[in-house]
């Protein structure tokens, strides 16, 4: 890989699947995106990313300016936030004041167990992905504060704010019965960082348990009317092992067998698109939308490729 002995210049004039991905990021990503590949993938430095982020910074905080391309407009939203986390845990940059801020912000909007609503009422008069639904008085999500919980507690960092919302993602993965696949992840992202480890394997046990029952990841990518789509979503929007098991040393990898990763690996890697990015399978409801987002799913396709070893280059 280029960050690891392969020069810019290899990357950019051979036909490997990095380079192919490369050449799609430079012709269609945002800076913050070109950036993230520049880091990940040609041995860029993390500082870049960090100013590209910071773009999307409110005063409050929080971050906006549709950082999470499905919501657009300025303001500050928990999604956007939980994505400028999750960017910048992957360079290994949270802490300090930015992160104080960050948590300030989160606090604010905090619903009254102490948790994350997936959609701010604030959002209303912006335009919002029409399967997004805005209400003055929103509830607790697991999927909006699971993720955000388990990076905080994965980079050692400590609030006030962390110790009701853990409680909350806690009572909320102890409830999961019926459930969905983002759901799920949301679930994983809180116990792969939570400090409580036997406890967060005995529930990570019990939802792999329900995702299998329930077929909520398609195991066999060649077979794929027998995993049923989720209520809601949109038609291909599949979910496989490694959607759930992002990186090896998830507690979702135990989930799976080695052939059922593989296959799902291997489907993964065969979705890469001629013009060299990965496809979205939600519903794309407007141009630029999809444009933005096709960039951050090919790097976290790339991520978890290389995470289990998988030739890029």
């Amino acid at each position: 890989m280029a960050g690891s002995g392969t020069s810019p210049e290899t990357v950019r004039t051979s036909r490997t699947p990095l380079a192919r991905a490369e050449h799609f990021v430079w012709l269609t990503a945002r800076v913050l995106e070109q950036r993230r590949f520049a880091h990940h993938f040609l041995g860029g430095g993390a500082d870049p990313v960090e100013t590209a982020l910071a773009a999307h910074q409110n005063d409050d905080g929080g971050y906006g300016h549709a950082l999470e391309p499905d919501l657009r407009g300025p303001v500050s939203q928990p999604l956007h936030t939980a994505h400028a986390l999750r960017v910048l845990d992957s360079i290994g940059r949270v802490g300090g004041r930015r992160t104080e801020r960050i948590c300030g912000y989160l606090t604010a909007i905090s619903t009254r167990d102490g948790a994350l609503p997936a959609l701010h009422p604030s959002a209303r008069g912006y335009p919002v992905a029409p399967f997004v639904q805005i209400v003055d008085d929103p509830p607790s999500e697991l999927l909006a504060t699971g993720p955000v919980v388990g990076v905080l507690h994965r980079n050692q960092v400590w609030h006030a704010w962390l110790f009701r919302a853990t409680d909350f993602c806690w009572a909320a993965v102890d409830a999961l019965e019926k459930s969905h696949p983002y759901e799920i992840e949301a679930a994983v992202a809180f116990l792969d960082g939570v400090p409580d480890r036997a406890r967060a394997e005995a529930a990570a046990d019990r939802l792999g348990r329900l995702v299998r029952e329930q077929r909520l990841a398609a195991l066999d990518p060649d077979r794929l009317d027998d995993f049923p789509v989720a209520p809601g979503y949109a038609p291909t929007e599949h979910h496989f092992p490694h959607d759930y098991a992002r990186v090896p040393e998830s507690l979702a990898r135990r989930w799976f067998t080695d052939e059922e990763m593989a296959r799902s690996l291997d489907h993964l890697a065969a979705e890469q698109r001629e013009d060299g990015g990965w496809p979205i399978h939600w519903r794309e409801w407007a141009p630029g939308t999809a444009l933005e987002w096709r960039p951050i799913v090919t790097i976290e396709a790339l991520r978890t490729l290389r995470a289990y070893g998988r030739a890029l280059e």
